[in-house]
């Protein structure tokens, strides 16, 4: 007797095959039968629509919101039943009990709490809240540098930089699958090149990833990509380039350029991949964007203001249309809010992408999809927190027919289990762990809106994680079924 059987529906297997008629049963966490089924606890009838594997997010910034918000639901909403953490150069993990849990990240990690200090204890902590969702970890340079350098802005000696590879050491030991950076950030803008090819050495022999937010994602683009891609090679690494683009209008177009570099390397033999979010505005923290003494006042004329812990009133706007409610102009007012007490910690959206360089990215032939979501649910977040993965689905496959749907989720599914070394999962095969999604490919859409950002996407009829109804009909379920994964290992046992 099977736990589960689900008939009539259109299987989507994640290979990028084609589409076929089939039932499916899932007993002890995994999936057991495709085809001819046998009768089970509880039926569902998928009424011919499709099931695909459960989405991965190849960029999330959720460290903290499994401690914060376990029932996961901005992600298990979308079909996401796996996100990878840690990105950006920031990751709960190593955690300094004695210092404030969300400093180096600037709030972008909200969520971060004492009582652990390395990933196994992270891991117990998370478990013990009954996560709906599944979480694979990176262990990042910034949190590293922060924790043992603080905020010296030169290059590390040679002691600090052995404590700080056996701090990236010890998480690839725990189940870490990678080093990430985040180079734009502090301190790891101070860090030179020879810092970050040493320790992404350390991530090497665990076969692990180098994933990057560049040091220029814009005037500078290319030096940026070769900075990244001579890090890969010096290192001996698989390469990650996190959420590809070209920021500012006056560098529009730029992609073509960085993804011609990329298919050069590629086909010189050196291991590397993208992912993107579909949306023409960034996120981050607001002081990484400005220089109090000489403001980018361009700039300051496409942000939109997420989180503003300072003026809690200004969440949700335009800083342009700020100032002039006020009569002020709009450079006093950015001084303002980032010098207000935990200015620093003001989380903004900008306006900085072509949509056609989104557009180039997703027909690049293996451009995954990661949200790169902040998830302060206080504020008003960018939409997609909530919509990334029904918005390619919806829009960009639907409607633009940019990529075919079965394309798509290969994308969203094996090839970032593939890339991100999780086992038995990311393909709907029998033996594999039962991550499922079931939707409408006819009516799944993003509904988050940068004015209402919070809401739930449409057409998502059923979300399983590891053999658990965890999402049905727009409700968690409280399956709690959620795994710490481990990089090509087991998962993380209490």
């Amino acid at each position: 007797m099977n736990d589960f059987s689900i008939r009539n529906a259109r299987i989507i297997d994640g290979s990028g095959g084609p589409v076929r008629e089939a039932d499916l049963g899932i007993k002890d966490h995994r999936i057991v039968e495709i085809g001819q089924v046998g009768p089970a606890d509880i039926e569902l009838d998928a009424a011919g629509n499709c099931i695909a594997p459960g989405l991965i997010d190849t960029h999330a910034h959720d460290d903290g919101a499994f401690l914060k918000h376990p029932d996961m639901t901005f992600k298990l909403s979308q079909g996401v039943t796996t996100v990878v953490n840690g990105n950006c150069g920031f990751s709960a993990i190593p955690m300094d009990n004695s210092a404030d849990g969300i400093k180096a990240s600037g709030g972008i990690l909200t969520g971060i709490e004492s009582g652990f200090t390395d990933l196994e204890g992270y891991f117990r902590t998370v478990l013990a809240r009954k996560p709906a969702i599944n979480n694979l970890m990176l262990v990042g340079h910034n949190t590293v540098r922060s924790l043992v350098m603080g905020s010296q802005r030169k290059a590390p000696s040679a002691k600090q930089l052995s404590t700080m590879a056996g701090h990236v050491e010890k998480a690839m030991e725990q189940g870490a699958c990678g080093f990430s950076t985040g180079l734009i950030y502090r301190p790891g803008r101070y860090s030179e090149i020879e810092e970050i090819i040493e320790l992404a050495r350390i991530a090497q022999p665990y076969g692990g990833l180098y994933t990057t937010h560049m040091r220029n994602e814009g005037d500078k683009l290319l030096d940026a990509i070769d900075e990244a891609l001579t890090i890969g090679r010096e290192a001996n690494i698989h390469t990650h380039i996190s959420h590809h683009k070209a920021a500012g209008k006056e560098n529009w177009g730029k992609v073509k350029s960085s993804l011609k570099k990329i298919d050069a390397a590629l086909s010189a033999g050196q291991r590397i991949s993208l992912d993107v979010y579909p949306y023409t505005a960034g996120s981050g923290r607001m002081i990484e964007y400005f220089n109090l003494d000489n403001i980018n006042r361009e700039l300051a004329e496409v942000i939109r203001l997420a989180s503003c812990p300072a003026f809690r009133e200004y969440e949700g706007r335009m800083l342009k249309d700020i100032a002039a409610e006020k009569g002020i102009d709009i450079v006093p007012l950015v001084h303002e809010i980032l010098t207000a007490p935990k200015g620093d910690r003001t989380i903004c959206i900008q306006f900085i992408i072509d949509e056609t360089d989104i557009e180039t990215n997703l027909r690049w032939q293996d451009m995954m999809v990661g949200s790169d979501g902040i998830p302060d649910l206080k504020g008003q977040p960018h939409p997609r927190l909530f919509g990334t993965f029904p918005k390619i689905l919806g829009y960009y496959v639907r409607e633009k027919q940019l990529l075919s749907l079965t394309e798509a989720i290969r994308r969203m599914t094996s090839l970032a289990a593939t890339t991100f070394g999780l086992s038995q999962r990311g393909l709907i095969k029998e033996g594999y762990w039962a991550d499922l999604l079931l939707f409408n490919p006819d009516t799944i859409s993003d509904s988050a809106t940068y004015d209402d950002p919070k809401q739930l996407a449409t057409g998502i009829d059923a979300v399983f994680v590891n053999g658990k109804l965890a999402y049905r009909q727009n409700h968690y379920t409280q399956s709690g079924s959620g795994e710490m994964l481990r990089y090509q290992r087991d998962s993380f046992k209490v």
